[in-house]
């Protein structure tokens, strides 16, 4: 029999974490397919189980002039639902899987499995999210990029829970986001692309690109995207071939059962390119 833990405070949570190995659960829509058993057979947990899905501090969704702040507990659905969200991250929520799991998991959940098909990961990481880490006696916060190192592995600590989620907000004028599977929303991605820019006075003064399911971790280069930037606002012309040969080479896809490594890069360069027909004049 799995022991059971349902914590009512934040605290009680931090206390549980610090004193014993736990297996944190909120909507359970990736774990109940990770310990899935046979037809029939309940899911196998060999550690005792925290249900956090209710815990009021984690469940907060708040909006300053420059930041968004999300509660890791809090449901797509509720995201999909927030009036504080921006529209742009609403069309990615609502094509998370299927209602019923919409309803059920959580943005901290999609982070802490840490899969590189994980449906919000490419927008977190175009939008430079930051993760606050919390332990009873420690708080910590790391760039989302710094904290999932592979897939299923990331940098949490045993007595650290994810308890929020905070994204720098800025004005988009331009969106282009793809997912691309054998079903629109309930099956797992094939790949994924995002691309937003700021164009003011025909000049890209901020762009973001990242690609999902095409490498051990989301696709995305800081160092790529400043370039654009410093050559457009220089007036210099922007090489959309040399810029397609630089993203062709970080992205890595693999052979699977859901698509070829082939099809996935091809797919990846031409949503790309479709994209950049859309900010370069």
């Amino acid at each position: 029999m799995v022991e059971i833990y349902k914590p009512k405070t934040l605290k009680e949570v931090l206390q549980i974490l610090n004193k014993e190995q736990v297996v944190i659960f909120a909507g359970g829509t990736d774990l109940m397919v990770k310990r899935k058993q046979w037809s029939g057979m309940t899911p196998k947990f060999q550690k005792p189980i925290v249900f956090i899905a209710d815990i009021h501090e984690l469940k907060k969704i708040e909006r300053s002039e420059d930041k968004l702040t999300i509660g890791s507990a809090v449901t797509y659905t509720e995201l999909i639902e927030s009036i504080v969200i921006p529209e742009y991250m609403r069309s990615i929520f609502s094509g998370v899987a299927s209602p019923a799991i919409r309803n059920m998991g959580t943005i901290g959940g999609n982070i802490g499995n840490s899969s590189p098909v994980g449906d919000t990961l490419p927008l977190l990481y175009a939008l430079e999210a930051k993760l606050n880490l919390q332990a009873e006696t420690s708080k910590r916060q790391i760039d989302i990029k710094d904290f999932i190192l592979g897939p299923g592995v990331n940098d949490l600590k045993e007595e650290e829970l994810i308890t929020s989620i905070e994204i720098p907000l800025k004005d988009f004028s331009v969106t282009d986001y793809h997912k691309v599977g054998t079903r629109k929303s309930t099956a797992l991605a094939k790949l994924s692309f995002l691309g937003i820019a700021e164009i003011k006075d025909n000049k890209i003064h901020d762009i973001r690109i990242s690609f999902g399911a095409v490498a051990p971790t989301i696709v995305k280069s800081k160092e790529i995207e400043n370039r654009v930037v410093a050559q457009s606002l220089n007036g210099e012309e922007i090489d959309r071939n040399e810029l397609i040969k630089l993203y062709d080479k970080l992205i890595r896809p693999i052979d699977d059962q859901r698509s070829t490594k082939d099809y996935r890069k091809a797919v990846c360069l031409n949503l790309l390119n479709s994209f950049l027909d859309k900010i370069i004049k």
